[in-house]
């Protein structure tokens, strides 16, 4: 980990992180477009950047800032870092906290949330970030040694609603009844809805395809254009 753990929550409080991610078969889907969208990001504020697989996390390592890694892997429900075996190629690869998924749906290598945390722990000094779906993930991953909270998968893992931005009413749930630092995370497209998410009880926001994705945000001013027609 290249800051302490101290350190990097201090950078998140109150802070963007940038979510720079492309899917396979996109024109940007290569290591060095990540990174250098991500530098761009950081010259703008972002106070965190959050990359998606190994070549990128490994690609990432001068940035300035801290990193969240992920590992997208697999056709189970659970897809994000979703083994121990993930969770530590992740770590190796540089990321400073290792995101995963932190919904209380089995894993594919049969471990626990907390078994791949204080397994993780036992090999690596990184802080762990749990991607939630609702307040009973985020409370069991809380007990489960999670660092970070975030609300990355509400609205896909089946037990809150999909919303048309930020899930508030989550956000608002987490900073009452739970204790670690909330990312507000998932549908977030403009500086209002961000703010929103802070309002609602978020330490930290983070924000993807409406800042590193040109092909969605292309679709929503030609949608735009032709609903107008």
């Amino acid at each position: 980990m290249r800051f302490d753990a101290s350190e990097i929550l201090a950078r998140l409080n109150g802070g963007l992180i940038v979510s720079c991610q492309a899917y396979p078969g996109e024109a940007m889907r290569d290591p060095r477009t990540m990174v250098q969208i991500a530098h761009a990001a950081i010259v703008g504020g972002a106070a965190a950047i959050r990359l998606q697989g190994i070549a990128d996390i490994r690609a990432a390592e001068a940035l300035p800032v801290p990193v969240v890694g992920l590992w997208k892997d697999g056709d189970s429900d659970v897809f994000i870092t979703p083994t121990l075996a993930h969770a530590r190629a992740v770590a190796d690869a540089g990321a400073d906290i290792v995101a995963l998924d932190g919904t209380r749906r089995s894993r594919p290598d049969g471990l626990t949330l907390t078994e791949t945390i204080a397994r993780l722990r036992e090999t690596h000094d990184v802080l762990v970030m749990a991607d939630c779906g609702s307040l009973d993930d985020a409370i069991a991953a809380e007990n489960a040694g999670a660092d970070i909270l975030g609300t990355t998968l509400s609205g896909y893992s089946g037990e809150r609603p999909k919303t048309a931005g930020p899930d508030l009413e989550l956000i608002a749930q987490l900073s009452e009844h739970c204790h670690r630092p909330i990312v507000a995370e998932g549908r977030i497209h403009t500086p209002a809805a961000a703010a929103a998410a802070k309002d609602a009880g978020a330490n930290s926001v983070c924000v993807g395809t409406a800042i590193t994705h040109p092909s969605t945000i292309t679709s929503w001013f030609v949608r735009a254009l032709e609903e107008e027609r």
